[in-house]
């Protein structure tokens, strides 16, 4: 895991790639992972990881046949990531999330995008392209998991998603919003 520090000069270095001066609490991973079925879900994006906080709970759950595509964008987490990660079932991309689909097979639909990208603190064209394409590569009853540290992203994704829900933790600092979104 990187240490806070590096996190920290993360942040400084550039706030719209990073959106917190920490890393995501475990309290946070567990919020974020809840609702996927790890039995039935075998296809699983994973949008700015960062250090691997949430990367890491879900590895532990996925199952052998399951697959996990991450896209990190901020150099030195990818090195970290890419350096970090060696298991089989996951493919770690040093791109833009709004290239979700070049790392996906031809025709095959995502079970559940989950990510941990800044939305507010990235231009707004950017951060509807990223939520639209999301919404695009998941099957049918998919799964988009988003957290925030505000409801500033509420009104986009429920104009994209057929039903979104909102629950609040308090144990992550700063304390987030985590939504949980599903494609109709």
């Amino acid at each position: 895991m990187a240490a806070k520090g590096s996190f920290i000069k993360q942040f400084f270095k550039d706030h719209q790639m990073v959106g917190s001066v920490t890393p995501s609490t475990r309290f946070l991973a567990e919020k974020m992972i809840k609702n996927i079925d790890f039995n039935k879900d075998k296809l699983i994006i994973e949008l700015g990881p960062g250090n691997g906080v949430f990367t890491d709970l879900i590895l532990k759950q996925m199952e052998p046949d399951a697959k996990l595509i991450i896209l990190e964008l901020n150099n030195e987490f990818y090195k970290l990531l890419s350096g970090r990660i060696t298991d089989p079932r996951v493919k770690v991309v040093h791109d833009s999330a709004e290239n979700i689909e070049k790392y996906i097979p031809g025709g095959v639909k995502v079970d559940c995008v989950i990510s941990s990208l800044p939305l507010m603190v990235l231009p707004q064209a950017v951060r509807v392209n990223i939520v639209n394409i999301s919404n695009s590569v998941l099957k049918p009853k998919g799964l988009y998991m988003q957290f925030q540290y505000s409801l500033q992203s509420k009104k986009l994704l429920e104009s994209i998603f057929s039903t979104v829900s909102v629950k609040f933790t308090i144990k992550n600092f700063p304390p987030a919003f985590v939504y949980t979104c599903r494609k109709a």
